[in-house]
């Protein structure tokens, strides 16, 4: 079967949505990324629009691309001018490429209205650009920009749209859903009468090669692209993650597993499917933009579990529950902690985490219970896994804490015309020792987490390499204004892993001081694993430990 060709355009119509901007090194490595999982084409950008699109292709030369074609985009020329006079056409040869894509209008209402042009230059315009791309030897992907709306309102002529362009030698033509307000049956029909119809217009032997091109606007630009594909498109536009203009582009993040996995229709290479994940983390992060926890495929909640019955399916078959392996495009399942949870949620957890739940005698169950009850009181275990894990570990008599507090104090200052300032006292006991140090902040919390690294650095130095990413702060209910209990949650990261911690309390500060004291614990006992000083949780040793947690301390 015919591999379906990944265009991606994420370096320039994904650059087009809210809040979305690279540098133009940031541009190649996205490249480089795109390249290594397998892409066809990277549209770089319009080179005669800025400076930055004509850095990234001036650093694009420099690099070899094992698979993918970089692409200049642009227009087709300006009306009433000749192709080569035309300063768009002259910044997309300079800029070196091997391919070149151009745009062109194929709505009336656009050619007559907003540009005040003429049908007939219209066409001239579509076919001395294609034809100067091609006379310097590019390979020309032609964009029918607006063409479904277009093909609504007058077929005839933006089929002559279509015409122009491959009778000048384009070697594929793009159907556009510019305004992204085609739905997928209307996709499916317009591209099977393009097709039937160019076949009788088009006759010098050479293959007729349809692309599309689709805006979420409807929430249905993936089921276009994949209409379009089931009818006969060789070629799909895309960006990572969806990012685009308004409501974004078909995200291929999307459109490359379903194509691989649910089609049967090639198009990267199946060994690379398990980055996929990878690369749209890269690309969130590059653009700082949080990843999207629902985004089919690779988002971070995309296998995850959280009713007891289907905890109970999945240990037993996972396809009870799940369309795929996560492993396939790089994701892992996840079972989510909270009041809806049961016994098959405690117990998948606990071996994921290598803690004997059977430890001094207790059992799923009770644990079960204790979970239900600290959910109703404020606590949400499904965000925060590494809060669960000590949890565990004190239930059943193996936790070791690291450390102890014995007591902080925190002040608060505001002057008048002065940002407030916050200092923290802090004292602990680290085995037999005894610790007391004191740390200003930028708040509370801030202050807290300084005068507690400086006191745990006297005894861990390895601290620098935790960093807190993330902070929340949550009222449970607000029935109680002021006096409502808050849930705070941290999330902290180090080298290789990412954590996250709860915090519950009528007090801001006491809930950041549990989610702050739990993100520690876990660092610290992390890396006394990994050193051999501190037996893994479930262990034989860790077993033995009686430290005489009751279930009232948990809390």
């Amino acid at each position: 079967m015919e591999p379906i060709l990944i265009y991606d355009t994420t370096l320039r119509d994904g650059t087009q949505g809210e809040n979305v901007t690279f540098t133009a090194d940031e541009k190649l490595k996205i490249a480089m990324r795109l390249d290594d999982i397998g892409i066809h084409y990277i549209e770089g950008g319009w080179p005669g629009s800025n400076p930055r699109d004509i850095r990234f292709f001036d650093l694009a030369k420099r690099e070899q691309f094992k698979t993918a074609r970089i692409t200049a985009f642009g227009s087709t020329r300006k009306p009433g001018i000749e192709a080569a006079d035309d300063p768009n056409l002259t910044a997309i040869i300079q800029s070196d490429t091997p391919t070149a894509a151009i745009f062109g209008k194929s709505w009336p209402l656009h050619v007559q209205a907003i540009m005040d042009n003429t049908l007939e230059e219209n066409l001239a315009m579509i076919a001395d650009s294609v034809a100067f791309l091609k006379s310097r030897d590019r390979e020309v992907i032609y964009d029918a920009e607006h063409f479904f709306d277009g093909f609504k309102d007058s077929p005839d002529y933006a089929l002559d749209t279509l015409v122009a362009a491959f009778d000048a030698g384009a070697d594929f033509l793009v159907l556009c859903d510019t305004n992204g307000g085609t739905l997928p049956h209307e996709v499916e029909g317009i591209s099977r009468s393009v097709l039937e119809r160019l076949n009788t217009r088009v006759g010098d032997g050479r293959p007729v090669k349809l692309g599309i091109h689709t805006h979420n606007d409807c929430g249905m630009a993936a089921a276009n692209a994949l209409s379009a594909i089931n009818c006969g498109a060789v070629m799909v536009h895309g960006t990572i993650n969806g990012y685009g203009e308004r409501c974004g582009n078909a995200d291929l993040t999307t459109i490359i597993p379903v194509l691989s996995a649910k089609m049967n229709r090639p198009c990267i290479p199946g060994e690379k499917l398990s980055g996929l994940k990878s690369l749209s983390r890269y690309v969130s992060e590059t653009a700082n933009i949080v990843p999207l926890n629902a985004r089919p495929f690779v988002g971070h909640s995309a296998f995850a579990h959280k009713g007891g019955i289907h905890v109970s399916a999945i240990m037993k078959e996972s396809r009870a529950y799940e369309h795929m392996n996560p492993e396939t495009v790089g994701n892992q399942r996840r079972v989510l902690m909270s009041d809806l949870a049961g016994k098959s949620n405690v117990e998948y957890k606990a071996r994921e985490m290598g803690v004997d739940l059977g430890a001094n005698g207790f059992d799923s169950k009770t644990i079960v219970a204790a979970i239900k009850q600290m959910e109703d009181e404020g606590y949400q275990f499904d965000v925060a896994d590494g809060s669960f894990q000590i949890m565990l570990e004190k239930f059943t008599e193996q936790f070791k804490p690291l450390f102890d507090l014995e007591s902080f104090r925190v002040t608060i200052e505001k002057d008048k015309d002065l940002p407030c300032s916050a200092h923290a006292t802090i004292k602990i006991s680290v085995g037999d020792n005894h610790e007391i140090t004191a740390a200003e902040g930028l708040g509370p919390v801030s202050a807290l987490d300084n005068a507690l690294r400086k006191a745990l650095g006297n005894f861990y130095p390895d601290l620098d390499s935790m960093q807190l990413v993330d902070f929340k702060v949550r009222v449970v209910d607000g029935r109680d204004g002021t006096e409502a209990k808050v849930r705070v949650f941290i999330e902290s990261r180090d080298q290789d892993q990412i954590w996250s911690t709860i915090g519950v309390s009528e007090d801001i500060i006491e809930a950041s001081w549990h989610a702050l004291a739990d993100s520690f614990q876990f660092k610290l006992a992390k890396e006394a694993r990994q050193a051999g000083k501190l037996p893994k949780p479930g262990s034989a040793v860790a077993r033995n430990l009686k430290l005489g947690w009751s279930m009232s301390c948990i809390a």
